[in-house]
């Protein structure tokens, strides 16, 4: 059934009473993979399949969408709104709308990408939630996407969709893969199959799914970690070229690329801030002083790895 207000979704019902998931694609308009992976699984889980509910919404921040945008018309992040006002300007009410589909959900799935500068490599993600069963739950979920990282991160960042399903219970990860405008096919099929697999671990959908090996769980409960964007800033500004790939192991010190003036008379060395695995790099190449420029998994320091 859809549902044409503030926000269009799906809700595929089961030949079986069961759960209820949630899965959400678009909290930002220029992530394109999720939107198609969201729309995909319309066709793929098959009622008589399915035990439960789920409710698919590709494109949750319409407004940003239509501007080619991730932000909405009044500038702001929905990704740090929730839980949002419905008094509000139109991206608070739909954080605060998503936030009534959260509440009303068993578990939810939150799709994302970097964007239209960035791309990410494949990997899911939690928070280290204070109910150690939520917790468990949502390892499981994580593990179950089927992605080769897995990120367990602090539960105390606010205004995401994962705070709000934290302040009502509702068991929640979030998966990152691809980016830098376009849409990947593969992130697409990626991300479909590993809704699906989630699904089959929930005891939700009957389907057997390949299970890919992992090569990093980490676990983090630092305050700021599972922020992409505080680390590994553009220290002057310019035309930024990677010397390195996604999933590539860095050393503190290791040069991560150079930014060169228009010229290139002048260039200056992007310096490693921490040892680990790139998750993320900059792809649209002028940047400013002090935006980022990549994501470092650390795999050292304060970490510990999930077993």
């Amino acid at each position: 059934m859809l549902n044409q207000k503030l926000i269009e979704s799906f809700t595929i019902e089961g030949s079986q009473p069961g759960k209820h998931v949630l899965i959400l694609g678009g909290i930002h308009g220029d992530e394109y993979e999720p939107m198609a992976a969201a729309r995909q699984l319309r066709t793929q889980i098959l009622p008589e399949k399915l035990s439960g509910l789920v409710t698919l919404v590709p494109v949750v921040n319409q407004p940003a969408y239509e501007r080619i945008n991730r932000r909405g018309p009044d500038d702001l992040d929905l990704a740090r709104t929730f839980p949002g006002s419905p008094e509000g300007s139109i991206t608070q009410q739909i954080a605060h709308k998503v936030t009534q589909l959260i509440q009303a959900a068993d578990y939810m799935i939150d799709l994302h990408t970097g964007g239209l500068f960035s791309n990410l490599a494949p990997f899911s993600g939690y928070t280290l939630h204070p109910d150690p069963a939520i917790l468990e739950t949502q390892r499981q979920m994580a593990r179950a996407f089927n992605l080769p990282v897995v990120w367990g991160t602090s539960a105390h960042l606010d205004g995401r969709s994962l705070s709000a399903a934290r302040d009502h219970a509702v068991p929640a990860i979030y998966a990152e893969w691809g980016g830098g405008s376009g849409c990947n096919p593969e992130a697409v099929e990626g991300y479909a199959t590993g809704c699906l697999s989630v699904l089959s671990e929930l005891g939700m959908l009957d389907i057997s799914i390949e299970q890919k090996p992992i090569l990093y769980h980490i676990e983090d409960d630092r305050v700021e970690s599972g922020h992409l964007q505080l680390q590994n800033h553009a220290p002057v500004a310019g035309f930024f070229e990677p010397g390195v790939e996604l999933m590539d192991q860095v050393q503190v010190g290791d040069v991560l690329g150079s930014i060169c003036s228009v010229m290139g008379e002048e260039e200056t060395s992007v310096i490693a801030s921490q040892t680990g695995v790139i998750l993320g790099l900059r792809t649209l190449p002028y940047v400013e002083k002090d935006e980022w420029l990549a994501v470092i998994l650390e795999t050292e320091q304060a970490r510990t790895n999930y077993e």
